[in-house]
């Protein structure tokens, strides 16, 4: 598969040879959102937690005695009936990571850039180079390459005014 190489100023000016072994690969929906069930899973921290009625900074007590009150008999103020009680049943800390094999992670990046490469949503260019950290002229280049929506920015070697520039960028 070819795709074309772009110079800054969106004119082509080359063209190269993708591997057919990686973009042009069969594309598996199924293990493509398993993978991004697992990205999105291993980015919770999971550290949600509230406090039950036995870790409330309340007193032990018995709230007012049993009979003769007129009241429903009550045993503790840490009750989650009571407002400053406890939570039943709340959020509790815990690990949401999920395990996937190292082919089927390669399998399912395999598909998602045979998928961008079929749909010809891949763009080469030439250089990138731009003076200053500047996000107007980062935008106005991806205005010129017509990219719209979103984009992932891939560069060969560190540049830390491209990088700058397009940090910002929604």
């Amino acid at each position: 598969m070819k795709i074309p190489v772009y110079n800054m100023a969106g004119q082509e000016v080359d063209s190269v040879e993708l591997p057919s072994s990686i973009f042009e690969a069969k594309i598996n929906r199924d293990l493509m959102h398993q993978a991004l069930v697992r990205q999105m899973a291993n980015a919770r921290l999971g550290t949600h937690k509230t406090k039950s009625r036995g870790e409330v900074r309340l007193t032990g007590a018995k709230a007012y005695r049993q009979k003769g009150t007129g009241n429903a008999r009550h045993g503790s103020r840490r009750a989650p009936i009571f407002v400053g009680g406890g939570v039943a049943h709340g959020p509790r800390p815990r690990k949401y990571t999920k395990k996937m094999p190292r082919k089927m992670r390669r399998a399912a990046l395999r598909s998602a850039l045979s998928a961008k490469a079929r749909d010809e949503e891949i763009l080469l260019l030439d250089d990138i180079s731009l003076d200053a950290p500047k996000t107007k002229a980062m935008a106005a280049l991806l205005e010129q390459l017509q990219v719209e929506d979103s984009a992932l920015l891939l560069l060969a070697e560190e540049n830390e005014n491209v990088e700058r520039s397009a940090r910002n960028l929604a």
